[in-house]
């Protein structure tokens, strides 16, 4: 290839890269995921404000126990969402609820569950939000393995008590 052969390819190359670069900017970014739920959506801010009133507020994670060990919140009651309407009895009334879930998908559509059933609801958070705004998520360690190979040790043994004496014949 001869050099200006050369400079007409990086130069091509070059226009080519920058129109699609100005393209890229001039796109608008994506809309925000349509909310399905009409409870608020709290911000770590609000979040905190009310994890400081733990008399005040109970906190509902409807997340796995294996999405849970990424990280939770101090103390919270942890229930399935599909659970939700079993366990309604045992949520205190008297505390504004704070409903968690990853991303405030399941969260949001519980808190509006618990609205509708007068329960108070503060709204809901989506746990990896709160963390990326800088809020303090615990970790949840799994329980260590338990060595299942063992045989579970055999209850002592008790002396066996003597036979009775056969009756002898006359």
């Amino acid at each position: 290839m001869k050099v200006p052969d050369v400079l007409r390819v990086f130069t091509m190359s070059v226009l080519v890269a920058g129109a699609l670069a100005t393209q890229i900017q001039a796109a608008e970014p994506p809309a925000p995921a349509a909310r399905d739920f009409k409870s608020p959506l709290l911000n770590r801010a609000q979040v905190d404000a009310l994890l400081a009133k733990p008399d005040q507020i109970v906190v509902i994670d409807l997340r796995r126990p294996d999405e849970q060990q990424k990280g939770a919140f101090p103390v919270f009651l942890s229930i399935q969402a599909a659970d939700l309407e079993k366990y309604l009895p045992y949520i205190p009334r008297d505390r504004q609820v704070l409903a968690v879930s990853n991303h405030t998908g399941r969260s949001g559509k519980a808190a509006d569950l618990l609205a509708s059933r007068g329960f108070k609801v503060a709204g809901a958070v989506g746990a990896e939000y709160y963390a990326d705004e800088g809020g303090k998520l615990n970790k949840i360690l799994p329980p260590p393995a338990t060595d299942s190979a063992k045989p579970a040790a055999k209850p002592a043994a008790t002396p066996s008590a003597k036979p009775a004496a056969k009756p002898s014949k006359p």
